[in-house]
């Protein structure tokens, strides 16, 4: 699974909203906060009939209880429908603000042939008699179509970063990416299915069929190597602070050796040449391959300031190559994690999400957490762990655990699930928060925090963030903490992603898996015991009892249900 957080799609790609949410929309229910606080759905027909106001005492309590949260997961999943449909629209306006350049995609055709045929071919053997260091049938074809084709044009061109490393580490690479001398606007002159993308530095994206983008970039240098070797005027000097490393711009032309020391560790400065079928090492990446070692390229101290997000990374490679990060490198990533607030919050969420979907959240993370970041990167997760010690890891990584397994078994879970699993065990420690404006029920007050600072700092989607929501809000209906009425839960739009996350709650705490057993079964489980007393008791544990509401009727008749109604409110007191 693959879901960017970006807000830009490729131009073959169209918005496209769950199948459950069909319609979209008014803009005009848009609300321009940054909040999730909408308008209640209107109730729907039927779900208060008269059966239901003849229902005994204790049923009448429930249905009060479930009254807020019906206006999320009410019987017909209309209202949440309208939710995920005005946050898809609000995405796509956001979206539409960015200047992105819209290209039609068209595919390439075969190119034809040329006095240099041979050059479009990719050789098993080296010019030396020796065999290609990569075989070449396990390249992707369409890169080295892109590759042999900026030959053909007189550039020179190499697959580069992390398509080489993971080959030589006997890996098929997630995808392959090229490094070329032509300009970007060179690049589009000689592909016509390619689209130009960035604002700080761009990028050429070429399309093929079944939607495979290769990117290729062009070769760049290390601004902060080339302000240091640039003599400097002397009034200029200590203005911009010469403790600050942190690079805000990087695009600068440069060469292939340029654009190798520039990358953050040496096991993905890595080339290869596909003509001549070697590796290109200007970084001895090869060495720490073999050693089995994350090392920066130059000054660990230094390439942690310039980009802290590289701390990210580097527990990335660690925990899904079962590397070891370098004792200097690793001093470096302590003494950098302070500057993390200082990256683009959008950035920071997107390696979040890598850590995430690569199926090592668990490893990962508790790099993360040794390494002090948690508090920076899901504050939450941070302070459940400190609360709970290590009963709350335990809970904690077996949540993250689970869901590493089923992204290990290729099983198609975006990014709302991702994050719902991982705040399960959170949202479960502390009591739900005030209902949000409209009556919505609220999931714990430090989740509710995280979501809304997520949408408002970090571009989190707000279509995620809602979904995200409502599966942990469901998770007290599947445990049978919530009762329900009927069994209309089961044709909620997001049943099935709840029950998916409900799948990982079980397997990591052995909890509730009569209750799942039921769900799975088509049934409706019987509610727990204890469910009646999750909200409304008194301290001694006895159930305080609510007044009934009932529906307004006309005439004498409404006169006379109002009457007794307060008439069975008295004798309760």
């Amino acid at each position: 699974m693959s879901s960017n957080l970006e807000l830009t799609t490729a131009p073959s790609e169209q918005a496209s909203a769950p199948e459950s949410v069909a319609e979209s929309a008014p803009s005009d229910e848009v609300s321009p906060q940054l909040s999730f606080s909408t308008e209640a759905a209107p109730e729907t027909n039927g779900r208060l009939s008269p059966s239901d106001d003849e229902a005994d005492d204790d049923e009448s309590d429930d249905d009060d209880e479930v009254d807020a949260l019906d206006a999320v997961f009410d019987e017909t999943g209309r209202a949440a429908a309208e939710v995920l449909a005005a946050a898809e629209a609000q995405d796509a306006a956001e979206a539409a603000e960015d200047e992105i350049e819209q290209v039609p995609t068209v595919l390439e055709p075969e190119p034809e042939p040329t006095p240099y045929e041979r050059a479009l071919h990719a050789p098993h053997v080296r010019s030396t008699g020796e065999p290609a260091e990569i075989d070449p049938d396990e390249l992707d074809p369409d890169a080295l179509k892109v590759v042999l084709r900026l030959h053909q044009h007189g550039h020179q061109a190499y697959l580069v970063g992390g398509c080489v490393r993971d080959l030589l580490l006997g890996k098929k690479p997630k995808d392959f990416d090229v490094a070329t001398s032509a300009h970007p606007g060179e690049v589009r002159a000689i592909f016509r299915n390619c689209r130009l993308i960035g604002r700080r530095f761009r990028l050429a994206h070429v399309y093929f069929k079944g939607g495979k983008i290769i990117e290729v970039s062009t070769f760049r240098a290390n601004p902060t190597e080339l302000e240091a070797a640039a003599p400097s005027a002397p009034e200029e000097e200590g203005e911009a602070g010469g403790d600050d490393l942190l690079i805000t711009h990087d695009n600068v032309f440069g060469t292939a050796q340029q654009d190798a020391r520039r990358r953050d560790f040496t096991i993905n400065g890595l080339f290869y040449d596909v003509s001549e079928g070697r590796v290109i090492d200007y970084v001895r990446g090869r060495r720490d391959l073999d050693e089995r070692f994350i090392r920066t390229i130059g000054d660990p101290e230094v390439r942690m300031r310039e980009d802290p997000v590289r701390i990210l990374r580097a527990v990335r490679f660690a925990a899904k190559l079962d590397l070891d990060i370098e004792s200097r490198t690793y001093a470096a990533m302590e003494g950098a994690v302070e500057d993390l607030p200082r990256c683009a919050p959008a950035r920071l969420l997107e390696e979040t999400f890598r850590l995430i979907r690569g199926g090592v959240s668990a490893p990962a993370l508790k790099l993360l957490d040794a390494l002090d970041a948690m508090k920076f990167l899901l504050p939450p997760v941070n302070a459940y762990l400190k609360q709970h010690g290590k009963e709350g890891e335990k809970t904690f990584y077996s949540f993250a655990q689970a869901l590493d397994r089923r992204v290990a078994a290729g099983e198609p879970l975006d990014d709302a699930i991702l994050l719902a699993a991982l705040l399960v065990p959170i949202s479960h420690s502390g009591p739900p928060a005030e209902p949000q404006e409209g009556g919505r029920p609220s999931v714990s007050q430090v989740v509710e925090e995280l979501l809304a600072g997520f949408v408002q700092s970090a571009r989190l989607p707000r279509r995620i963030a809602e979904r995200c929501r409502m599966l942990l809000l469901a998770q007290r209906t599947l445990s049978g903490e919530r009762r329900r009425k009927s069994a209309a839960f089961r044709r909620h739009p997001l049943f099935g992603e709840a029950l998916t996350v409900f799948e990982m709650t079980v397997e990591a705490t052995g909890e509730h898996r009569e209750q799942l057993d039921a769900w799975k079964a088509g049934e409706v489980p019987t509610p727990r015991p204890e469910a009646s007393d999750s909200e409304g008791s008194e301290p001694g544990g006895q159930r305080k009892r609510r007044r009934r509401r009932r529906r307004r009727r006309s005439g004498g008749e409404g006169s006379a249900s109002a009457g007794s109604s307060s008439g069975s409110g008295a004798g309760e007191a």
